[in-house]
């Protein structure tokens, strides 16, 4: 403490200066300040902002060539986000606008906007599962398919007919849909439809790289005049361990230059897949899809048939029968028969079978 002395010799305590309480209470509230300031911007990092009404996750799509204000539209639109302005602070300060990656997101629950913004501007998103089956048409194929990607119906069905792009395969606009094996696969959802018809085509070579392509040859078919068979053979049956001889009859009626005589090829010419029973009067009907009318397989596949039909086809039962019907136990497989008068046997038991069920 310091000290000065007075005329008669007493000390006095030396008066300080009271800027020394101002500057020192001004510094105290400066770091409060900064303290609260700092909270506040770590909250608004890190504190949990996203609210997917009670689900685990929830899955977003943006757009090609979408911008901010969309992808703002598109979280908000669906309530995912809890404070708007602190997303929004963050993702400028991060550079987001700027960065905006297209594609399917997957958000999870409790996120905050540092985990969001990172994974939305480095474009991780989650890969979706393309599934397609019970496909009859081009139209149908392009339909499902856009219900899944990104890409239009309308460009997948260009390329659908695009006879230059088949050119590499051997195919043709009309055998287009053989190109096509059902699986599972997974693609990120901003696919076009070039991208996901040369993935195709990559998977078609795939499938019939090696011992498939020896089976064809050895069959004396061509890949796509495979799936064509395998196509009337799936709408023939359900059940697997029957295929292999049901194919085997159509083998044998070729092989006798018989007409194939195959009811699904009518179903298909009719264009009424709902129709459940075959009448003389569609055997009438003028088309090149007719079994009844014109010989050797249909010039396309009058569905996308499973790889267990198109297995079924290459691997085909060999027997000497020419005939089947449904069996009259109706359990959904078939009798097979020599000679016509066996197969009217059969045939008679099965609608004397139904006709008891009724």
């Amino acid at each position: 403490m310091a000290y000065y002395h007075t005329k008669y010799g007493l000390p006095r305590k030396k008066k300080r200066s009271p800027w020394r309480k101002i500057v020192f209470s001004l510094l105290i509230l400066l770091i409060i300040a900064s303290l609260i300031v700092g909270y506040l911007i770590y909250r608004v990092i890190y504190k949990s902002n996203v609210w997917t009404s009670g689900q685990e996750t929830f899955s977003v799509y943006f757009p090609t060539d979408a911008n901010f204000e969309q992808v703002k539209t598109i979280l908000y639109g669906h309530g995912l986000i809890i404070d708007r302005g602190g997303f929004e602070w963050l993702a400028k300060k991060k550079k987001y606008p700027d960065l905006i990656k297209p594609g399917h997101f997957v958000v999870r629950d409790g996120m905050n906007n540092d985990e969001l913004i990172n994974m939305l501007r480095l474009g991780e998103q989650a890969p979706v599962n393309v599934t397609f089956n019970n496909i009859r048409t081009k139209d149908q194929l392009a339909k499902r398919i856009s219900e899944q990607i990104e890409a239009d119906s309308t460009s997948i069905m260009n390329l659908l007919n695009d006879s230059v792009y088949y050119a590499s395969t051997g195919l043709s606009t009309e055998t287009a849909l053989t190109l096509i094996i059902p699986n599972t696969y997974e693609f990120f959802w901003n696919t076009s439809a070039l991208q996901f018809m040369d993935r195709m085509k990559k998977e078609f070579n795939l499938f019939w790289e090696g011992e498939r392509t020896k089976r064809a040859d050895s069959v004396g078919l061509s890949r796509a005049e495979v799936v064509i068979m395998a196509s009337i053979v799936d709408k023939e049956t359900n059940k697997n361990d029957e295929k292999a001889a049901i194919a085997g009859v159509y083998m044998n009626r070729l092989d006798k230059n018989w007409l194939l005589q195959a009811d699904p090829t009518l179903v298909y010419a009719s264009g009424d897949f709902g129709l459940t029973r075959v009448l003389n009067v569609h055997k009438e009907i003028d088309s090149p899809y007719n079994t009844y009318m014109y010989p050797g397989l249909p010039p396309g596949p009058i569905c996308i048939p499973s790889i267990a039909s198109i297995d079924a086809v290459l691997n085909y039962e060999e027997h000497d029968y020419l005939f089947f019907c449904a069996k009259d136990d109706l359990s959904g497989y078939h009798a097979f028969a020599r000679s016509i008068t066996q197969h009217n046997r059969n045939a008679r038991r099965y609608h004397k079978a139904i006709e008891n069920r009724k």
